[in-house]
C-alpha cells in the first residue's frame, strides 16, 4: 500500500509544474503538429526495418537485441526504450550510413515511447528508494566547520571515497565495515581534542608537503608580500606552548649541477604575517647527507588555535629566472627532469614544512571553536553540570540536524559525567563532543519510513530530513538555524514554502558549493590533477596554473546559478573568469594580479566551456591532445551517451606508429591508421569528429595551428552530417539538438541531489524537469527547483531495510 495516493502525488506533481505535457514535448515534437502521430504498429514497422537489423538476437550490436520489441508496451523492456530514447533524441540511430526513415518518424518514435512511459509515471508515481548516507570526507569536514567553526582536513582521518555515477555522495557505494566506521570514532576523538583544546597535548608532529608540480618562483596564497615559493598553510595548534618548525628542500636544487644553491638564500618563517624567524640557507650544505637538506628553528612560542604558518624565500630579483619546474625555452637545464627533479638550477625550491610539538605547555587560549562550544562556563559562574548539559543539548542539536530527546541528552550527559570525574569540566565537555561526533546520528542521514508503513509505501519526508536534503544540496553542509527554524513549523513541504527557502539560499556564497561539489564533480575536473603536461614540450605549465584553470570554471558555473542564467550559457557564453596567470596563458590582455576577474573573449573560438584550460587538459595527454578523450568526454558528460568500450584485442591509438619514413604523424594521421581497423571505425566515426573539432587546442588549452610543422586539419562530419572544424562549429551542432544536453544535466543534478543512481523509472522525473526548464528558458532555477520539488527528492519508497543495523 502506498500512504500517499496517487491522487495525492499527481495533485504535488502539478503544483510544482511538472505536467505530462511540460515534459514529453520536446521542440522537435512541434515541427509536425496537427499531423495524425503513427500508430503502434506503424512504429514497430519502422524498428523492425532500420532498428532490428543490427539489434537482434544474433548480432547483438551494442549488446542491444529488438527484436520482439513493442512501442506500444515499453514496460516490458524499460531499460532497452529509455537506451532508445537516448540514442533517438541524440540522433544517433541509425549510424551514420545505415538507411534512415523520412521526416520526422524517429522523433515520432521517440515521442511515442516517453508519452507512454511518462503518462504511466504520472498516474502511479514511484519516488524510488535509497538507503541512509553517511557523510563523505567533503561533508564531514563541512558539517566539522559548521558545527565547531575548525577546519579539518577529513582526508587526515576518513577513507577515499567511492564514486558512482560520478559522484562521491552516492549511497549504494557507501558500503560499511569495521574498519570504515572506526576511522570515525578516531576522528571523532580528534576532533574533540583539537577544538576543546589540550592543556596536556602530547609532542606531534604535522608534515606538509609540496608536489613536485608546483612552482616556486610566485608568492604563495598567505605568504607574506616579497616572498617566493615555501609552504604556507593553516595548522592548528592544540595548546598554548613552544613548537619548532623544519624544512627540508629538493635535493636536485640544493644539490643538482653545481652543487650548491644561490647565494644569499634566505627563508622568512611567519605565524599570521608576524615573522618569528629568519634563516639564512646554507649554500654548502652536503646534500648527500640527509640531514643536510633539512633546516630547523628555534623554540617559537605560539597560542592554541588556527594560524597561518609559512615559511618561504626571501625574493631575490625580478624577471626571469631558472626555475627548473616551469623551464623556458632558453633554459640550460637537464633535459632529462623527473617528477621531482628540477635539473641543474641553484633556485632552491623547498619540499616539506614540518611543524612539531608542543615541547612544553601552559595552557589553552581562546580559540574560534572553543567560543563555539563553550557558551557557559564555571569559571564564569555557571554551574559545572547544568551548563555541560545546555552545551550538549545545543551541539547535539546542531549534529543530529532535528530536536534531540530528553533520553538522548541525558545518555551525553553521562560521557559528561566520566570525563569530569577524570578530568574536570572541559574533559567531560570534550568526551560528550567526541560521543556526538561519533553518533550514528552525526554520521549517517537516516530518512525512516513512518511507523507502521507496509513495504512499497510511499512516505513524504520527514521536514528535518527533507531539510538536510536540501542543505546538503545546495550547500554542501548541514542546514543553518533558519532552515531548521522553517523545518520545525511542519511546513517546509509545500511548494510556496520551499520555493522561498531554494530562493533564499541559492542567493546565499554557500551556494557555491553546486559549483565546488556538484559541477566539480560531474565535468570530472579532479582528473586534471591525473593529467601532468610534458615538461619539455609545456615548460610553462604547472600545478598554480592547474589550480587557476579548474577554480575558473567553478566560478564560471557558481556565476551561471548566481545570476540566474540560462544552462545553454555553459557552452556559448563569451565571458569568463581569470586571473594574470590564466589571462596570460590564454593572451587576455589588460588582467593584472592574483584575483579572478571576470573578462568578456573577443575570440569566438574561446566561447564556454569548451575554451576552459580545466576541460582541455584533463582529456590530453601528457604530450599530446586526445581527440578520441575529448570526443568521449562530450558524449559521456555533456550528451550522456557513452560509447561502449573497444573491442578485446584492438590496438590502442598509443600504439599506432608515431612517426612514418622520419616524418612524424600528426593526431589526426596516426587516428586515421587507427580507424583503418573495421572495428575501430564504427566508435570512432561518433567520437573523433568531436574531438578533432578541439584540436586546435593544444594539451594545456592555449590555441594552436600547427602539429609538428604541419597545419592542422580539424575537419569532420557529425554523426547526422553536420561538419565541423571548430569549437565553434561544434557547440551550434550540439546547441541545435539541445535535448541531450538538458536531460544529461538533469539527470547529474538529480542523482547528486538524491544520494543514489538515476534509474530507468526515474527518466519520467527527468523529462518533467527538463521540460519545465525549457518553458522557463533553461534558467538554472527552474532545474533546482524542479529536482527539489520532485517525487524524487521529496518522497521515499518504504523497503525491509533497517537502516540501523
Amino acid at each position: 500500500m502506498r500512504s500517499l495516493g496517487g491522487a495525492v502525488l499527481v495533485a504535488v506533481i502539478a503544483g510544482a509544474g511538472l505536467t505530462v505535457a511540460s515534459t514529453s514535448a520536446p521542440p522537435v515534437a512541434t515541427a509536425h503538429a496537427g499531423l495524425s502521430a503513427p500508430s503502434s504498429a506503424e512504429l514497430n514497422e519502422v524498428v523492425d526495418r532500420y532498428c532490428a537489423g543490427c539489434h537482434n538476437d544474433r548480432r547483438l550490436t551494442g549488446n542491444l537485441s529488438l527484436e520482439g520489441f513493442d512501442v506500444a508496451d515499453p514496460f516490458a523492456r524499460i531499460e532497452t526504450a529509455e537506451s532508445m530514447i537516448r540514442k533517438l533524441r541524440a540522433g544517433m540511430m541509425p549510424p551514420p550510413g545505415r538507411r534512415r526513415p523520412e521526416g520526422d518518424t524517429l522523433a515520432d518514435l521517440a515521442l511515442a515511447l516517453e508519452r507512454t512511459l511518462d503518462e504511466s509515471a504520472f498516474a502511479d508515481p514511484d519516488p524510488g528508494h535509497r538507503t541512509f548516507q553517511r557523510l563523505n570526507r567533503a561533508e564531514y569536514q563541512a558539517a566539522v566547520r559548521a558545527l565547531l567553526d575548525l577546519e579539518i582536513d577529513a582526508g587526515d582521518y576518513l577513507p577515499l571515497d567511492t564514486k558512482s555515477a560520478n559522484f562521491d555522495n552516492i549511497a549504494d557505494v557507501q558500503l560499511l565495515s569495521a574498519t570504515t566506521l572506526s576511522t570515525y570514532l578516531n576522528a571523532a576523538a580528534e576532533v574533540a581534542r583539537i577544538a576543546v583544546g589540550d592543556p596536556n597535548a602530547p609532542p606531534s608532529t604535522a608534515t606538509y608537503t609540496n608536489s613536485g608540480y608546483l612552482s616556486q618562483w610566485d608568492r604563495m596564497e598567505g605568504a607574506p608580500r616579497g616572498t617566493r615559493g615555501g609552504v604556507s598553510v593553516v595548522h592548528v595548534f592544540p595548546a598554548d606552548g613552544l613548537y619548532t618548525f623544519q624544512m627540508t628542500f629538493e635535493h636536485t636544487t640544493t644539490g643538482g649541477f653545481y652543487g650548491r644553491v644561490t647565494e644569499g638564500e634566505e627563508i622568512d618563517v611567519s605565524i599570521d604575517g608576524e615573522r618569528v624567524a629568519l634563516l639564512a640557507v646554507d649554500r654548502w650544505m652536503d646534500v648527500s647527507d640527509p640531514k643536510g637538506v633539512m633546516m630547523e628553528t628555534e623554540p617559537v612560542y605560539i597560542t592554541a588555535g588556527p594560524h597561518r604558518v609559512a615559511a618561504a624565500f626571501i625574493r631575490q630579483s625580478e624577471g626571469p629566472v631558472e626555475d627548473l619546474l616551469s623551464r623556458h625555452e632558453w633554459s640550460l637545464a637537464d633535459r632529462q627532469i623527473g617528477v621531482s627533479g628540477f635539473g641543474i638550477t641553484a633556485l632552491a625550491h623547498m619540499k616539506d614544512l614540518v611543524v612539531e610539538g608542543p615541547i612544553q605547555t601552559d595552557g589553552v587560549s581562546p580559540t574560534p571553536s572553543r567560543a563555539r562550544i563553550f557558551s557557559c562556563h564555571p569559571d564564569e559562574g555557571a554551574e559545572p553540570r547544568g551548563c555541560a548539559r545546555s552545551i550538549v543539548e545545543r551541539l547535539a542539536t546542531q549534529a543530529y540536524r532535528r530536536p534531540v530527546t530528553t533520553a538522548e541528552i541525558d545518555e551525553l550527559v553521562t560521557f559528561y559525567d566520566e570525563g569530569e570525574a577524570e578530568g574536570g569540566f572541559e574533559v567531560g565537555v570534550r568526551r560528550s563532543l567526541q560521543a556526538i561526533l561519533a553518533a550514528p546520528d552525526f554520521i549517517f542521514r537516516f530518512e525512516e519510513p513512518p511507523a507502521g508503513l507496509e513495504e512499497g509505501g510511499v512516505f513524504a519526508l520527514d521536514d528535518y530530513d527533507l531539510a538536510s536534503r536540501l542543505s546538503f544540496f545546495l550547500w554542501g553542509l548541514p542546514p543553518d538555524s533558519t532552515l531548521m527554524q522553517v523545518a520545525s513549523t511542519g511546513t517546509l513541504g509545500e511548494i510556496e514554502v520551499l520555493e522561498a527557502e531554494v530562493d533564499r539560499m541559492l542567493a546565499d556564497p554557500r551556494a557555491e558549493a553546486l559549483a565546488t561539489r556538484f559541477a566539480a564533480q560531474w565535468l570530472r575536473l579532479d582528473d586534471l590533477d591525473k593529467v601532468h603536461p610534458d615538461r619539455l614540450l609545456f615548460p610553462d605549465y604547472h600545478e598554480q596554473l592547474a589550480e587557476a584553470m579548474r577554480r575558473e570554471t567553478e566560478l564560471f558555473f557558481h556565476a551561471l546559478v548566481q545570476e540566474d542564467r540560462s544552462l545553454l550559457e555553459l557552452y556559448s557564453a563569451d565571458w569568463t573568469f581569470v586571473n594574470e596567470r590564466l589571462a596570460l596563458h590564454y593572451g587576455i590582455d589588460g588582467v593584472v594580479g592574483e584575483e579572478f576577474q571576470r573578462v568578456r573573449y573577443d575570440d569566438a573560438q574561446r566561447r564556454g566551456l569548451f575554451g576552459h584550460g580545466s576541460v582541455l587538459t584533463l582529456t590530453s595527454h601528457a604530450n599530446r591532445t586526445s581527440p578520441v578523450l575529448r570526443g568521449k568526454w562530450v558524449m559521456e558528460v555533456l550528451m550522456g551517451t557513452p560509447p561502449p568500450p573497444p573491442p578485446p584485442g584492438v590496438p590502442d591509438l598509443d600504439e599506432t606508429d608515431a612517426s612514418m619514413d622520419g616524418q612524424m604523424l600528426t593526431t589526426r594521421e596516426r587516428m586515421e591508421m587507427h580507424r583503418a581497423n573495421p572495428q575501430c571505425s564504427s566508435c570512432h566515426e561518433f567520437i573523433d569528429p568531436i574531438g578533432l573539432a578541439l584540436d586546435n587546442y593544444d594539451v594545456t588549452g592555449r590555441w594552436r595551428i600547427k602539429e609538428f610543422g604541419q597545419e592542422l586539419d580539424t575537419r569532420g562530419e557529425m554523426y547526422d552530417g553536420t561538419p565541423v572544424t571548430s569549437p565553434a562549429d561544434l557547440r551550434q551542432a550540439l546547441l541545435a539538438r539541445p535535448v541531450p544536453l538538458v536531460r544529461t544535466f538533469t539527470e547529474n543534478l538529480m542523482a547528486y541531489a538524491i544520494g543514489r543512481r538515476i534509474e530507468a523509472e526515474d527518466q519520467p522525473w527527468v523529462r518533467a524537469i527538463a521540460g519545465r526548464a525549457r518553458s522557463e528558458d533553461y534558467r538554472m532555477s527552474a532545474f533546482i527547483k524542479g529536482v527539489v520539488e520532485s517525487p524524487a527528492f521529496r518522497m521515499q519508497t518504504a523497503t525491509t531495510v533497517d537502516a540501523n543495523q
